[in-house]
């Protein structure tokens, strides 16, 4: 697999709390040089980032982040004014105190709100699985299926754990076939790029792709 073919697969991420409009900025320029699947930026970030590049590079946002507890209406909201502002992409995280409770009506509920409020949109849901047991994640996966997600997402990369292989083989055997796979958190290094593609993952969440490909210089760029 090239440099080239991983890094269309990647959402080239920044999403710490101190992000800076330099920051977001230099990751969309190498974005764009690089040909990444998109960004995934802060919300607050998605109106100045599409006035400034329009769809090139394609944006990424995040709903309900990083913890998933808030309210369903306020995330329905918080997609409605992301598709506004320019947001081609949703990355929403689920009511994990709803699983617990083994509230999955709620659960399944709030996602189609949700890819309601994404429109043609893609939606991505995150369903953290470092908080989750097996069988948890199983009946995720085909709620996420019947809620008409367009991907399942293993994790916040803010959470005790990130992405594993054995979560990826396991979406892979339990969602729809309309139903993609992204892995976040905790992908740090060419290996685990190609294992995960290789595993399933149709897309990886990572900050640290570009720089380890590609060292701002790549040969063929």
């Amino acid at each position: 697999m090239t440099d080239r073919e991983i890094l269309q697969r990647i959402d080239h991420t920044l999403l710490k709390a101190t992000a800076s409009w330099q920051e977001i900025k230099t990751l969309c320029g190498e974005a764009v040089r690089f040909k990444t699947a998109s960004v995934c930026i802060p919300p607050c970030y998605v109106k100045p980032v599409f006035e400034e590049y329009g769809n090139d590079p394609v944006i990424a946002t995040v709903i309900g982040f990083p913890l998933g507890y808030s309210i369903t209406a306020a995330k329905v909201l918080e997609t409605e004014r992301a598709v506004l502002s320019g947001a081609s992409e949703i990355d929403m995280v689920i009511n994990i105190g709803d699983v617990k409770n083994s509230r999955f009506d709620f659960v399944l509920e709030e996602i189609k709100l949700v890819k309601k409020a994404c429109g043609e949109k893609l939606l991505k849901v995150i369903i953290e699985t470092c908080y989750l047991s097996e069988e948890e994640k199983i009946r995720l996966c085909e709620i996420v299926t019947e809620a008409g997600a367009d991907f399942i997402k293993t994790s916040t990369g803010f959470g005790t754990a990130g992405a594993t292989l054995a979560d990826v083989e396991l979406f892979k055997k339990h969602i729809g076939s309309n139903v993609k796979i992204k892995a976040a958190g905790g992908v740090k290094t060419r290996e685990d790029l190609e294992a995960f593609i290789n595993a399933g993952a149709a897309r990886i969440g990572t900050s640290s792709a570009v720089k380890l490909l590609t060292g701002g210089e790549a040969a063929g760029y």
